[in-house]
């Protein structure tokens, strides 16, 4: 009898120490050969990887090329813009101002802002800082990203402070998830009203330098030598082009930072370790309760199906992404601007982090999903799922259904006949309440649509069906291609303008739909 427990006790503690040990101990020739497959099925020009365990840093590397034009080498010290990861350190910069006694997460953003305003008084009155970061405001999906979406606007952060008056509520104010990145950049301005500093000298003095993220940046604008950084690309056309720099917003508290797989697994570090770092982790960037607040849910989202993780929960902290994986929490976030994809994700319960930064859309979200999520399957003893194989799927049919829509939409423009709509009766100044003004006038026989603050949406329009235009912007380093409505009077002549993107696999952030422009001038 006794022999038998011994047994079975040594049965067990050989699974256990298997699932988190042996299953666990993926070779960075391995992760080299993963990386590798990924890049060739997604079309990617360049990756860095790097993955911490156990408080060490275990693989650091660079894969493909900065940019198809130079062909320079990608390595570890490689900058990418990291996009929406830049979250998680304004929730780090506010819960180091927490820690610090000056502001608490329940204070009122009117506190420090006093000219927030939100669309109604209730909602205004009440509206936290806790309530900035965690995508439960009531507003839809990307509301008001038009304003920064593509760059090169001239939109204050005045502007965004006073734009989300003007949105109708999607959901109940803290009722549903919807992700939003403008409430964030009203974050950098708390940070920078309590402080005195702004929101990109904070995380430079306060979280950058301490962590000794030194060839991090927290804004495009402070990067001298431009050869640091990987150049976005896009695959939209099947082949690989390179596309511009996204440039800086009126602060980068939703998406500013500049870094790199070295530096970032940095931060992994830090996080892992409850806020400590230093040689012997005898200093502390943020408290451990602090942490505790970012990695709790305080928006509920809905439950991943795929019973692989056997997953339980799924929502929002304070800048992170949390669920459960197989019983172990998992803590992430994604980042994407045009040509750069990002991904970072952590599993505390095996003192586990992977970092991710990619230069090349749409194919970079393929290969972080894939490559970050077979990694973790190592660790957690999980046979191979072909990850790499099913995104590639999963992504090539999201593609072709977009490629459909849009290809019958120009298809049926191409063959428009009988238009009754006059140009004469449609151009004029349109005027959005946050958006501003755009213009629609005639360029030769062509109807052009021009906006007055966001430089780069300037395009021919084209009759597609009875009141509506499609417009081909000039711009092309997303695909953001838009229909035009028009409202007539009862004479022909346009009064107003609605707007929706064209293809359904469109970036969120174009939120055509939250136009409402209004014919101002003939």
């Amino acid at each position: 009898m006794m022999k038998i427990k011994s047994h079975l006790f040594i049965i067990a503690i050989t699974a256990l120490f298997i699932s988190n040990n042996l299953f666990g101990q993926i070779t960075s020739t391995e992760v080299d050969a993963l990386v590798a497959n990924a890049m060739e099925k997604f079309n990617v020009a360049g990756v860095a990887v790097a993955i911490v365990k156990d408080g060490k840093i275990i693989h650091k590397k660079g894969y493909g090329v900065k940019s198809i034009a130079t062909k320079l080498p990608v390595d570890e010290h490689t900058n990418f813009e990291i996009a929406s990861n830049s979250k998680a350190f304004t929730s780090a910069a506010l819960s180091i101002l927490v820690d610090e006694g000056k502001l608490s997460w329940k204070d009122k953003v009117r506190k420090f802002i006093p000219e927030f305003k939100m669309y109604n008084d209730y909602v205004t009155e009440n509206f936290t800082i806790e309530d900035l970061l965690c995508h439960r405001s009531g507003l839809g999906l990307g509301v008001g990203d038009l304003m920064f979406f593509p760059d090169s606007t001239d939109f204050t952060i005045k502007d965004v402070v006073a734009c989300f008056q003007y949105f109708e509520p999607a959901s109940g104010f803290r009722t549903h998830f919807d992700y939003d990145n403008q409430l964030y950049l009203v974050a950098g301005e708390v940070i920078a009203s309590v402080s005195g500093l702004s929101w990109e000298t904070f995380i430079q003095k306060r979280i950058m330098e301490p962590l000794q993220m030194q060839n991090s940046f927290s804004s495009i604008t402070q990067v001298k030598d431009m050869s640091l950084i990987a150049a976005p690309h896009s695959s939209e056309s099947m082949t690989i082009k390179k596309i511009s720099l996204y440039g800086a917003m009126v602060n980068g508290a939703a998406g500013g930072i500049v870094s790199n797989a070295d530096d970032m697994a940095k931060w992994m570090l830090v996080q892992l370790n409850n806020g400590k770092y230093g040689t012997n982790l005898d200093k502390q960037l943020f408290t451990k309760e602090r942490q505790s607040e970012m990695w709790a849910i305080h928006t509920v989202d809905d439950v991943n199906s795929n019973p692989r993780y056997n997953q339980h929960f799924n929502g929002y902290g304070l800048g992170w992404n949390l669920s459960d994986i197989k019983g172990n929490l998992s803590v992430s976030l994604t980042g994407g601007l045009p040509g750069m994809l990002s991904i970072v994700t952590m599993i505390p319960d095996l003192n586990l982090g992977i970092v991710i930064l990619t230069n090349t859309e749409n194919g970079g979200a393929g290969v972080f999903s894939a490559v970050s999520q077979t990694i973790i399957d190592s660790y957690l003893g999980l046979s191979d799922y072909g990850w790499v194989d099913k995104y590639a799927a999963y992504f090539q049919s999201q593609k072709n259904t977009g490629d459909d829509v849009t290809k019958k939409v120009w298809e049926t423009v191409s063959k428009a006949k009988n238009i009754t709509l006059k140009n004469e009766d449609l151009i004029g100044v349109y005027e959005d309440k946050w958006f501003g003004k755009i213009e629609i006038y005639s360029k030769g026989t062509q109807l052009w649509f021009k906006s007055y603050r966001s430089p780069k949406l300037n395009g021919p329009m084209s009759f597609y069906k009875a009141n509506t235009f499609a417009i081909k912007w000039e711009y092309e380093d997303m695909n953001c291609d838009a229909f035009a409505m028009f409202s007539l009077d009862e004479d022909g002549k346009a009064q107003s303008i609605k707007m929706k993107g064209i293809s359904p696999a469109i970036d969120f952030s174009y939120d055509f739909q939250d136009l409402d422009l209004q014919k101002i001038k003939n």
